[in-house]
Order: C-alpha cells, then structure tokens, then sequence
C-alpha cells in the first residue's frame, strides 16, 4: 500500500499560496519545515504633535520659511529707516512723512498688478526683477538724500520702490498649495504667517533705529535693501513648493468674487485701527520709549496668533472683530490714568484680537479667491489694510494734535475697530475660514 507523502511547503500547509504546479511548483524540504517568514514593513516617521513642527516637516517648506523671513523683516525697517535718514538731511519729519507715506501709496496701487504677473507667470519668475527693481529704488532714494537733493526728486525716487512683491502673499499661496484638501493645517499655517508678520513688524523698526542710530543715518536701508534682495532670492530659489501657474481664466478680477468687496472694506477699517494706534501711541508716549512700548501689541498678537493656530476650531470673523472691537478699548482706559504701565498692559492685551482677526480674514480671502488668482487676491487685501493704515495714521495724528485731553487719541482706534464690525455684521461676510 503506497505510503501519502507528508513532506510540507516552506510556508506549512495552512499558510501556502496557491501555486499553479505546471508552473512555479513550492519547492519541498525533505527533512524539516520551514516557518513562514514575516517581512515587517518600515514603521511610518512619527508625526510631529505640533501643528507648527508638522509645517516644518513639510518637504521643502524650510527653505522657503527662511527666505520669506528673510526678505520680510526689511519690511518692518524700510519706513523707519527712511524717516531717520530724511530727518536728519533735512531736519524736517514733515518732508520724512510725505516721502514714505508717497511710497506706500505708490505700492498700493501697483501692488495688485505685481500679484497678478505673479499668478499668470509665476513666482520666481517675476518676484526677483520686481525686487531687484525695488532695492534699485531704495538705493537711489538713499543717494538723494545723501546728496540733499530737491524734494521732488526724493518723493519721484519713492515711487521707484512701489515694486516691491507681497512676500507674504506669495508664501500663503505656497501653503495653500501644499496643504490643499486639509483645512486644519492650513488654518495652522496661516497663524504661522501672521505671527512672522506680526514679528517682522516688531523687530524690524528696533533694527533699523538701532542701525541708524549707531552706525550713520543710511545704515538701516543698506541693510534692508541687503536683506530684501538675499530673501526674494533664496524664497525663490525653492521652485519644489512654488504654486504651479494655473490656466487663465474669463473670471476677471477677484473684485468681482461675491463677498470680496465688502470683505476689502472690512480690511480698510480693520487698517485704520493699525495705523491710528501706532500714531497716538507715539504721540501719548512722546519719548524713546514709544517704541516698545507699541512693540507690546505686537507681541501680544503675535502670541495670541500662535495660539489660535493650535485650536482646533476657528471662529467666525465677525466674532473675531467684537473681541477686537472690545479690546481696543483698554488703551483708551489706560491711558486716561496718566500711567505709561498701565498703558503697556492695555496695548499687550489689545494686540491679542489683531492676530485672530488677521487668520480669520486672510482665510477667507483664500477660499472666495480662485485658486488662479490668490496672489492677486491676497494682495488686494493688503492694499486694503494700507489704505486703512495710511486714513488711520491721518486721522491719529489730527486727533492727537487736536485732542483736548491727552487720550483723546485712542478713540480713534476704537472707532475704526467699532466700524469694522459693523461693517462685517452689516454686510455679512463673517463666515468660518
């Protein structure tokens, strides 16, 4: 009687694949069975806990976050530097005041075309000839001064610098690129934007008064200039996360996006308080302390901006603008006790609306513009924020030479802030970005 053969495949009898015999026949041992071999897969990179470090893992994003930080910081140093300078060939703050505020206007304007080249040819493409254009102009105007040229050759040689790209702009759509289909991240990278702007901005006119101050009057734009160019450059260079150019649309101008245009006005009002405060803060301080002292609401923004990005629910704009609108109150408070501490305290906890409100905004920015045309419409808010600063810093100092008390001034930044929620609650744009 023939004897069944109980020789095992190498994987045992109930783990064997199916072999076709004719074919690929499993091999037998004779002697031993052979215990199945478990191949273990590579265990998956842990993912950061932070929403911020989950951004620096992005594949390429650091190089990019370190050339917008670099080419951002100028931007916080180009104003106060050019003041500085002016003043001290001129002894006028008055002719200081007309020639930078003639080159934000310039900027303004030109601003939304320089984005629009952006998105129809792409970034690198056309953000370097625009800054190499720009710094050409701060370099000029820098000469003027130090030839105490005509005053119309100072605001003419302003204008040249209205080509500057929107740095931020461009590293928001490189985000919303990288992180489309995932809200939260985006949310978070949006936060991470705001806080550099709002760190940019704090640190950049310490570092052009402390440049101009111990070196010579034109330092601060040399190394502005310097910087701007070296940033633009190195942002640039990283073309692995640079937006593709998408196909043009008949869509037109974002303007004509339903909710963009009352959305804009909303970013004017918001700009007016900006810009007002920064001015009757001066004007109250009235010393070399003005400067930290305003540096306070900057970092109270910037911490309250990092910690919004970590929440997981974001809240609606017009919820953002009434905790503005409420705490841009406490200057006024403060400063109608005399006390420059208690002023401190109000401006810190005020700035701590700013950032939210910035997110909040900016993010619906993204989701009304197309994607075709975000950088326009990024732009285009920004515009819209200068424009309010520019009417705020105006109005700030009317008050703040006209005022019959000394806090007279912080009704200013209240008003516009009060403005803007209206304007938000009236026109309904403050939907979940």
């Amino acid at each position: 009687m023939p004897q069944p053969d109980l020789t095992l495949t190498p994987a045992g009898p109930a783990l064997a694949p199916r072999y076709d015999d004719r074919r690929t026949a499993a091999p037998s041992h004779p002697t031993r069975p052979t215990l199945p071999t478990r191949t273990s897969a590579p265990a998956p990179a842990p993912t950061p806990r932070s929403g911020y470090l989950r951004l620096f893992a992005v594949p390429g994003a650091r190089g990019f976050i370190v050339g917008n930080l670099i080419a951002r910081l100028p931007m916080g140093m180009f104003g106060v530097s050019a003041v500085i300078m002016i003043a001290a060939a001129y002894d006028s703050y008055a002719l200081a005041g007309g020639v930078t505020a003639t080159g934000m206007a310039a900027g303004a304007l030109t601003a939304p075309w320089i984005a629009r080249l952006v998105d129809r040819y792409g970034q690198a493409r056309i953000a370097v000839p625009a800054t190499a254009y720009a710094v050409l102009g701060h370099l000029v105007l820098l000469l003027c001064v130090h030839e105490k040229a005509p005053a119309w050759a100072l605001f003419a040689t302003a204008a040249l610098t209205a080509t500057s790209p929107n740095t931020g702009g461009m590293s928001r759509a490189r985000w919303a690129h990288l992180l489309r289909g995932d809200r939260d991240a985006l949310h978070t990278a949006n936060a991470f934007e705001q806080a550099t702007d709002e760190l940019c901005f704090m640190l950049g006119p310490v570092v052009a008064a402390l440049l101009c101050s111990t070196l010579f009057p034109e330092a601060g734009t040399l190394v502005g200039a310097a910087l701007f160019l070296t940033g633009v450059l190195v942002f640039a260079a990283q073309r692995s996360t640079e937006p593709p150019v998408s196909p043009r649309t008949a869509a037109g101008s974002p303007l004509r996006v339903p909710g963009m245009a009352p959305l804009l006005a909303v970013f004017l009002a918001t700009g007016a308080v900006f810009g007002s405060m920064e001015v009757v803060t001066v004007a109250f301080v009235d010393g070399p302390v003005a400067g930290p002292v305003l540096a306070l609401q900057a970092a109270g923004s910037c911490a309250a901006g990092l910690l919004y990005g970590r929440a997981r629910r974001t809240v609606r704009l017009r919820t953002c603008l009434a905790a503005m609108a409420v705490l841009m109150t406490m200057p006024l408070l403060a400063a109608s006790t005399g006390s420059l501490l208690a002023l401190a305290a109000g401006l810190l906890v005020a700035g701590m609306a700013t950032a939210p409100t910035m997110v909040t905004g900016m993010g619906l920015v993204q989701r009304l513009t197309p994607a075709c045309q975000l950088n326009e419409g990024m732009t285009l808010a920004v515009t819209a924020l200068l424009g309010g600063i520019a009417a705020g810093s105006a109005t700030g100092g009317w008050a703040a030479d006209h005022a019959p008390f000394a806090s007279f001034g912080f009704l200013v930044p209240a008003t516009a802030a009060a403005a803007a929620l209206v304007l938000c609650a009236a026109t309904r744009v403050g939907g979940r970005a």
